[in-house]
C-alpha cells in the first residue's frame, strides 16, 4: 500500500514537472517532495572506521585531526548546498533534495571520521583512479563511486559477495576479467579493478546517455534499471524520473554519489581538517614467476607484513602463485631492487613452513609413543557409567553421549522411560582409544635377521644348482644369532620353558622373541609384562615354542599375526617360502598382519624345533 501511494504521488509529481532537475526548477519544493524513508543507505556508511584508521597506510604516511568530531560541523542552508554543488566541477548533473541533504548531513555530522580516514586513503588510491577514468575519457568525478561503494577499503566484503574498492559481485568480475580463486581475488586489486570499473561505467553510459543512470545501473544491473524504465511507461530519461520504480538500495545510491562529491570537495568548511602527508609513498612493481608467501618477502626484507597487504590486497591468503603464471607484486619504490637481489633468498626461505609439499606419500597408521611403548588410535566401543541427575531425561542423557534413548534403554534393561536421580546407567559410545603395539616392526636388527633367514630359507631343487644352494645355506645358518639359554634352578619350570635370556644392550622383545621362535606376546605373559620396555641385565623366562604342524595333507589358509614372516610361517607348517609365495602370486618376501595366506599341502611331516635340535645333537 505504502509503495502504490509512493508511486501514485511521484507520477502526480513528474505530471506537475516537480521532479525534473531543470534549472529553474524550485528546488525546496522537489526536496519535500523526494521525502522517502523506504530508501536505503550504502553499506559503505556502516564501515568499521576505528579499523580502517589501523589502516597501515594511514598509520605510517598520513596524519589525521584527531579533535574532528569536537569542531562544529557549520550550520549550512539549503541554498549554500544548491550553490555549493552547482559550483563543483562537473560533467556529471548533481541536483539537490532531501535525499542528497540527508546523506550529506551522515557524511559531514555523523560520519566526520569517516570522511577524514577516506581523506587519508583518497591520497594513495584517488591518482589510481584518475588514471583509468582518464584513459577511458570518462568524467573524473566518477573517482567518488568507491567512496559510496567500499568506503576506500580495498578488502571491503558485502553480505552478498561483492568485493574491492569498486564491489565487484564475482560473476561480474569474471566477465571483466578479473581473475577469483581461492589464492587470488584481482577484485581487490586497486590497479586492475580501477581499469575494469572504468571499461563498465563506460559501457554503461554507451546504453543510456546519461550518467544518473549509469550509475544506478551500476549499483543494481541493467535488468533492473530497464525494468524500471519499463514500468514508468518508457519515458523516463533519467534517474530521477524512475526513481519510485527502482529497488530500495539503489533510490540511496545516486544520492549518496552527489552527497560523496560534496563531502570530498568541501569538507573544510564544515571543519573537517585536510589530512597531511607525513612522507609520500612511492610505489613501484615487479613481476613475480615463483610461488612465494608474503612471509618469506617480509622476513628477508626486513618489511612491514601490513604493508604487503595494503598494497597488494588480491592475493586473500598472503601466497602469490607465481608458479602457475606471472603475477605483480607491488612494493615501496626502494625496495624493488633489494627484491630482485633477493629473489633467491626469499623463495628459498623456511620452504619448508611456507611452500606445499609436491610429493606426499600416505602414512598408514600414526604411531606415536610414551613410558608404555608404541600406539595407535582406534575406534572401539567403550561402555560408560552415567549417574542420574535429578531432571534429567532419557532423550538429554542419549544427545549428551551421541546416543539414543533406545540404545541406552536396552543396554539396561529398561521397559519405560523413567529414571530416578541417583540411577546408574550403562552407556555404550564409541571413542577413539589408545592401542599399543605388539612389535616393534621398524627394528634394524630385526629386519636384517630377518633377510639373513630369508635368503637360507631358498629351496636349492627350486632356484639354485644345489651346490650353491648348499652354500648358501651354510653362510645363512652362521650369520643366524645363537640362542643364549641360561639354564634355570627350578627344573619344574621346564615344562613350560625353555630357560631364560639375560638382556643385552639393544635388544628388545621382538629380537628376542625371534631368536627363540616364539611371540612377543609369548614372552610378555611368560614374564607378566605390561609394555615392551627392556632394561640390560634383566633376566626373561623363555617359553617353548609351538608345536609345528605334523602333516598338511590339502592346503589351508593362515592369517599372518603381527611379526610373522613368509620364512617363520614355511617352517611353521614345514613348507619352502617359495612354495608359499606360488601359491599366493606373491613377488615379493612382504606381508601385512591380517593378510590371509594360501599354504599348500607337504608330503613329509615335520618335527618341532626343538625335537629337531634334539636329534641333530644325536647325529653329531
Amino acid at each position: 500500500m505504502k509503495k502504490k501511494l509512493l508511486i501514485l504521488l511521484f507520477s502526480g509529481m513528474m505530471s506537475a514537472g516537480v521532479v525534473n532537475a531543470a534549472p529553474k526548477q524550485n528546488i525546496l519544493s522537489v526536496r519535500d517532495a523526494l521525502t522517502d524513508t523506504s530508501a536505503v543507505a550504502p553499506l559503505s556508511f556502516d564501515t568499521d572506521t576505528e579499523a580502517l584508521l589501523q589502516n597501515w597506510y594511514l598509520q605510517n604516511y598520513a596524519i589525521l585531526d584527531e579533535e574532528v568530531e569536537k569542531k562544529s560541523t557549520g550550520d549550512v542552508s539549503d541554498e549554500v548546498y544548491i550553490e555549493r554543488l552547482s559550483k563543483i566541477p562537473s560533467t556529471i548533473e548533481m541536483p539537490y533534495n532531501s535525499e542528497v541533504r540527508r546523506f550529506i548531513d551522515m557524511y559531514i555530522v555523523k560520519k566526520r571520521t569517516l570522511v577524514e580516514a577516506m581523506l587519508g586513503m583518497s591520497l594513495y588510491y584517488m591518482p589510481i583512479f584518475e588514471q583509468a577514468l582518464e584513459q577511458e575519457g570518462l568524467p573524473l568525478e566518477l573517482k567518488y563511486l568507491p567512496v559510496v561503494e567500499s568506503a576506500l577499503d580495498p578488502t571491503a566484503k558485502s553480505p552478498v559477495g561483492a568485493a574491492g574498492l569498486w564491489q565487484f559481485m564475482i560473476r561480474t568480475g569474471k566477465g571483466l576479467g578479473l581473475e577469483v580463486n581461492s589464492l587470488v581475488d584481482e577484485r581487490l586489486d586497486p590497479y586492475k579493478s580501477s581499469v575494469k570499473a572504468a571499461k563498465y561505467l563506460k559501457e554503461l553510459y554507451n546504453i543510456y546517455g546519461d550518467w544518473s543512470l549509469a550509475i544506478a545501473a551500476y549499483n543494481c544491473g541493467p535488468g533492473k534499471v530497464n525494468q524500471a524504465i519499463r514500468n514508468a511507461g518508457g519515458t523516463g530519461k533519467d534517474f530521477w524520473q524512475i526513481y519510485a520504480f527502482l529497488p530500495r538500495e539503489t533510490r540511496g545510491y545516486v544520492p549518496a554519489f552527489i552527497a560523496a562529491n560534496y563531502a570530498m570537495t568541501y569538507f573544510k568548511h564544515h571543519n573537517i581538517s585536510p589530512v597531511l602527508a607525513k612522507k609520500p609513498i612511492l610505489v613501484d612493481t615487479v613481476q613475480v614467476n615463483r610461488r612465494v608467501h608474503f612471509k618469506q618477502i617480509a622476513e628477508v626484507l626486513n618489511l612491514p607484513i601490513e604493508a604487503l597487504r595494503v598494497l597488494n590486497p588480491q592475493y586473500r591468503k598472503d601466497v602469490i602463485p607465481g608458479n602457475s603464471r606471472p603475477y605483480t607484486l607491488a612494493l615501496p619504490s626502494q625496495q624493488i631492487y633489494s627484491y630482485l637481489l633477493s629473489e633467491d633468498s626469499i623463495t628459498g626461505y623456511n620452504t619448508k613452513k611456507y611452500q606445499p609439499r609436491k610429493v606426499v606419500e600416505p602414512q598408514m597408521e600414526q604411531i606415536a609413543s610414551d613410558e608404555n611403548g608404541e600406539y595407535t588410535y582406534e575406534k572401539r566401543t567403550v561402555t560408560k557409567t552415567h549417574k542420574v541427575r535429578k531432571g534429567e531425561t532419557l532423550g538429554k542423557i542419549a544427545k549428551r553421549y551421541g546416543t539414543s534413548s533406545s540404545a541406552i534403554k536396552r543396554a539396561n534393561g529398561l521397559k519405560s522411560n523413567a529414571l530416578k536421580a541417583g540411577q546408574r546407567l550403562k552407556i555404550k559410545v564409541i571413542e577413539n582409544v589408545k592401542v599399543y603395539r605388539k612389535v616393534e616392526e621398524d627394528s634394524a636388527e630385526m629386519a636384517a635377521t630377518e633377510d639373513a633367514i630369508l635368503k637360507a630359507a631358498i629351496t636349492p631343487d627350486e632356484d639354485k644348482p644345489k651346490a650353491e644352494a648348499k652354500e648358501e645355506k651354510k653362510v645363512a645358518k652362521k650369520q643366524e644369532p645363537k640362542r643364549e639359554v641360561v639354564e634355570d634352578d627350578n627344573e619344574d619350570e621346564f615344562d613350560n620353558f625353555t630357560g631364560t635370556h639375560k638382556v643385552k644392550k639393544g635388544e628388545n622383545l621382538s629380537i628376542i622373541a625371534n631368536k627363540y621362535g616364539v611371540t612377543v606376546t609369548d614372552l610378555k605373559q611368560a614374564n607378566g609384562l605390561k609394555n615392551n620396555n627392556l632394561k640390560a641385565g634383566q633376566r626373561l623366562k623363555v617359553p617353548k615354542g609351538k608345536e609345528k604342524v605334523e602333516n598338511v595333507s590339502s592346503s589351508v589358509t593362515h592369517t599372518v599375526r603381527s611379526g610373522e614372516s613368509l620364512y617363520l610361517i614355511a617352517e611353521h607348517y614345514g613348507v619352502t617360502v617359495n612354495a608359499i609365495k606360488n601359491a599366493n602370486n606373491l613377488s615379493g618376501n612382504s606381508i601385512k598382519p591380517g593378510q590371509k595366506l594360501t599354504i599348500p599341502k607337504k608330503s613329509a611331516s615335520k618335527n618341532t624345533s626343538r625335537s629337531k635340535a634334539k636329534s641333530s645333537k644325536k647325529k653329531k
